[in-house]
């Protein structure tokens, strides 16, 4: 009689002993009794009995989800493929476990689905150049989606926009062609700035007759410095402005037709006839 009931003991200590469960800080187990929810236990120890109560553990934790390379085509018609990384949390791990079957599964396919439909309603230039506005709108339709399962969704970002080589030539080029516009336009704003500041110095000189003769003589001691067997003869530019003067002076007298030659091929050269007076 002992010795059956001490094996009943044991049985029971048994049973006992194998339905107990320890949860993590972050780990919540979804207590099911006799195929009825009980809600959500842990952490710590929790008693789980045997042939009649089931527990499905579930992580609090945020995970990110790799969402595949998606091949899309823009609103502007370029194909693109795109991949991206999806972060999230369960909120509540009763509709984790019970709204739907596999709650990564479907938020991994809800987010791959979500990525081509955003995408394909964005223009290439938006795609590159406003990833923050795209990746905000992204995150917003996988939340309110996700909600109903119990899935809080952090953020998702796109990390990768690869695209065909001969769009990568044409964007080059286009770079290309923006950079040399930009130079021209630097350049011809410097010329424009280079020809005011020579206007305004012209205008110095005009009203200062010295000022011509002091930048005479530091470009003779610029040359003087850097060519030291350069040698400079000074000539007044007054001088210039007196032949100048003369040269136009004597022009109508130098324009007159030149007599001719007293002789020719040794022969002289008759006199031409005088006119015959004309009687009065």
């Amino acid at each position: 009689m002992g010795e059956l009931l001490l094996g009943a003991l044991g049985v029971v200590v048994f049973y006992l002993l194998s339905g107990l469960r320890v949860l993590r800080e972050y780990e919540r187990g979804v207590y099911f009794f006799l195929g009825r929810s009980w809600g959500a236990k842990g952490p710590g120890l929790i008693f789980l009995p045997p042939l009649f109560a089931k527990m499905q553990r579930v992580s609090l934790r945020v995970m990110a989800i790799d969402i595949p390379p998606q091949d899309v085509i823009t609103r502007d018609n370029i194909s693109v493929k795109v991949n991206a990384v999806l972060y999230m949390r369960v909120s509540d791990p009763d509709r984790a476990v019970i709204g739907v079957e596999n709650y990564l599964y479907a938020t991994s396919q809800l987010a791959q689905t979500t990525l081509r439909s955003v995408l394909g309603e964005t223009e290439l230039d938006e795609l590159l150049a406003n990833r923050d506005k795209i990746n905000a709108i992204l995150k917003q339709i996988i939340d309110t989606r996700t909600d109903d399962w119990g899935i809080q969704v952090s953020a998702v970002e796109v990390k990768d926009v690869d695209l065909p080589p001969e769009m990568k030539r044409a964007m080059a080029r286009q770079a290309e062609a923006e950079r040399e516009r930009r130079a021209k336009i630097i350049n011809a704003e410097g010329e424009l700035q280079a020809s005011e500041k020579l206007a305004q110095a012209a205008h110095v000189i005009g009203r200062e007759p010295a000022a011509i003769q002091l930048r005479y003589l530091q470009t003779v001691n610029e040359i003087a410095s850097e060519n030291n067997s350069t040698t400079i003869f000074p000539i007044p530019i007054d001088m210039f402005r007196a032949f100048g003067q003369a040269i136009a002076g004597g022009a109508p007298a130098a324009a007159a037709q030149p007599a001719l030659p007293a002789q020719a091929s040794g022969e002289r050269v008759p006199t031409a006839p005088e006119r015959s007076k004309q009687s009065t």
